[in-house]
């Protein structure tokens, strides 16, 4: 493949990545655009992007490439603010090949890290399986739930995973138990070179009506408390122990604050939102804001939940 945009670092280390890892079959590009991966819309290329067909094609990568090489793995974006420099390295991108979903004996469902929550979600409900309809309100991927003990509406992660299955750096795979995970609120304790390939959830029986019922309640639920059909990452801080994010953000009076395009939802004031044109540094800078504010106002420092990558718009290298 050839570089079809202006030379770079992209271009370079695209050349070298084919060099020394020939039979990829996913598709390799350098400088891609990263904003239209994001839900927020905004934010810098990605010196390369690799997008592997399968487990085995991401573990031939993963054998081939440099051990110093920044390698960053992305699922739908829904939660993520790439900044406007852009990301250096290689950013994984787990597609197609990583969205399978099984209902297996026992209740349980095996499904791929590139699976949409929401899809595993329905998945269970039409085999009769309860325990995942809380994942019908996370707006992302089974790689993203593994990753942050991903939960919504009374449930999490760590409620139903038996194992998950991941690849070191080296691209040898690894089986993890639930505890090896070690999760906490919003947390996995797993290193964070594993990327995450498939996890096996066990539910309980059910009614399908009455598990579609609850998701439907979920639907209607977040499209009546949350800005659900504009340019946002979902929940924006991390809810402190004994209080809720938003109730702390409207207390300190940043509901619709605004920086530039981006604002504090009035709908949901732990989401930001953009409202066309914003940079990220405008997004990331309101967010920082709103902290402090937070922060003079209760004494509470807000943690971000929104995963943030990349480098500043004045910062470039690897």
């Amino acid at each position: 493949m050839t570089c079809a945009l202006p030379p770079g670092d992209g271009c370079i280390l695209l050349d070298s990545l084919r060099s020394a890892i020939p039979g990829l079959r996913g598709a390799l590009e350098a400088n891609a655009p990263l904003a239209p991966l994001s839900w927020f819309r905004t934010g810098g290329p990605a010196e390369v992007l690799f997008t592997p067909a399968d487990d085995d094609d991401l573990a031939l990568f993963l054998a081939g490439c440099p051990s110093d090489l920044p390698v960053l793995v992305v699922g739908l974006g829904s939660n993520l603010l790439v900044r406007d420099g852009g990301v250096p390295g290689v950013v994984i991108r787990l597609g197609r090949g990583f969205g399978t979903i099984a209902v297996e004996s026992g209740h349980r469902v095996r499904a791929g890290a590139g699976a949409a929550d929401v899809k595993v979600a329905r998945a269970a409900a039409d085999a009769g399986i309860d325990g995942l309809t809380f994942l019908r309100g996370i707006p992302g991927t089974i790689g993203g739930a593994l990753r942050m003990n991903g939960g919504a509406y009374g449930g999490e992660t760590a409620d139903v995973l038996v194992e998950a299955r991941a690849l070191d750096r080296r691209g040898r795979a690894v089986t993890l138990s639930l505890a090896e995970l070690s999760y906490t609120y919003r947390h996995c304790g797993a290193s964070e070179e594993l990327i995450f390939t498939e996890a096996l959830f066990q539910g309980r029986p059910g009614d399908p009506a009455a598990i579609l019922a609850a998701m439907a309640a979920i639907t209607e639920a977040r499209s009546s408390t949350q800005p659900v059909n504009t340019r946002t990452g979902g929940s924006t801080f991390k809810n402190p122990p004994g209080r809720k994010a938003w109730e702390l953000i409207d207390e300190a009076g940043c509901r619709g604050l605004r920086r530039g395009a981006a604002q504090v939802s009035e709908l949901h004031c732990n989401f930001l939102i953009n409202h066309g044109g914003a940079s990220a540094a405008e997004i990331e800078g309101l967010g920082e804001e709103v902290r402090d504010r937070v922060r003079d106002a209760t004494g509470i420092e807000l943690a971000w939940e929104i995963r943030r990558i990349g480098v500043g718009p004045h910062v470039g290298g690897r």
